[in-house]
């Protein structure tokens, strides 16, 4: 069987297939955009222009790279690449395929194109899954323009995606989502046929709390919204109030990463507020990074250099401080630790 024969399966029951999509697709997949107009966020990619709308309205044909934090439209910004006619699309995940795989496609996109002229759409999600060996499988069909690469990743392209691969590749950076865009969508999702079509409301008070815990995650907004309605529903309600977001939502979920681009920033952050002397915004990105998981003894480290470095003989007790914590964390570690990180914190 080719990667094309094994792409879709036929529907075998008699619902149709946009009725069965709504009833069993999450809430997310259901309210994906169909046409750019639709797409919320990423102006500065899809303006009248840019590089990203000319692709999409068929205007040129060049390899992408999307790179973002999740949520922000990867996926449906690469399946809407693949409406122009002349297109046919395939998705690959960097999870379960290998450079088999990837050369079955290639190999029916060559196909495609001498029969039927059509030029081939290759999305990989989580591209910088792939070995550097799969990576360099790509480079003579996207050189060639066999395929048209359409890559998503989280991780900074510098380092997770080959070089030869990368030189070949339009880079556009996604951006997370704003706090108004975030509420668009959800008062979108709330009206819409394709959403709750209605069938609740949403007050000002479990939007804003929804906006929150998303913190700019467009696929986290909405599976926060559904798991909320649902809530309600099953208890005979017709109004998402706080109280059931906080039913359906435990735990906001802490963006971060310890080996990528979050890691970096978050520790920056850190260092620039307590330099800046904000012991609020110090005391929230170190919360931050403890409770995502953070190595303590990282942080520790990076107090003993701040207090060495940037306090100095200013404050001759402060490389004490630091250096308590940083014993406390030896010697105690986890969770008690956070409490002399803290103190060490506010001190520096």
């Amino acid at each position: 069987m080719t990667a094309e024969e094994g792409l879709f399966e036929l529907p075998t029951s008699d619902t149709p297939p946009a009725e069965a999509m709504r009833a069993t697709a999450p809430l997310a997949v259901r309210m994906r955009p169909r046409t750019l107009d639709e797409v919320v966020g990423q102006a500065h990619l899809l303006r009248p222009g840019a590089p990203l709308r000319r692709l999409v309205d068929g205007g040129e044909a060049a390899s992408v790279l999307l790179y973002g934090p999740p949520g922000t439209g990867k996926t449906t910004i690469a399946r809407l690449l693949a409406t122009v006619d002349t297109r046919y699309f395939v998705a690959l995940s960097a999870l379960s395929s290998g450079v088999k795989e990837l050369r079955e496609v290639i190999n029916d996109a060559r196909r495609r194109r001498d029969r039927q002229n059509r030029q081939t759409v290759l999305f990989i999600d989580e591209v910088h899954r792939f070995s550097k060996t799969q990576q360099d499988a790509l480079l003579g069909a996207v050189e060639d323009r066999l395929v048209l690469l359409v890559a998503a990743t989280t991780e900074n392209p510098s380092f997770s995606v080959v070089s030869p691969l990368l030189s070949r590749l339009l880079v556009l950076q996604l951006q997370s989502l704003s706090e108004d865009e975030v509420r668009d969508l959800l008062r979108r999702a709330v009206t819409d046929q394709r959403g709750l079509d209605g069938s609740v409301s949403l007050s000002a008070e479990a939007e804003d709390a929804l906006v929150r815990l998303a913190a700019g995650d467009a696929r986290s907004a909405l599976t926060a919204l559904e798991a909320s309605a649902d809530g309600v529903v099953d208890t005979g309600g017709t109004t998402i109030d706080v109280p059931a977001v906080e039913r359906a939502i435990a735990e906001a979920t802490v963006r971060y990463d310890r080996q990528g681009d979050q890691h970096y920033d978050v520790i920056s952050a850190f260092i620039k507020s307590i330099r800046g002397s904000d012991p609020d915004a110090a005391l929230h990105y170190l919360a931050r990074m403890l409770v995502a998981g953070e190595d303590p003894r990282f942080v520790a480290r990076r107090l003993l250099v701040h207090a060495s470095e940037d306090v100095g003989l200013a404050d001759p007790t402060a490389l004490q401080a630091a250096v308590a914590a940083a014993q406390t964390v030896q010697l105690i570690g986890m969770p008690e630790a956070r409490l002399a990180l803290a103190q060490a914190t506010v001190h520096l």
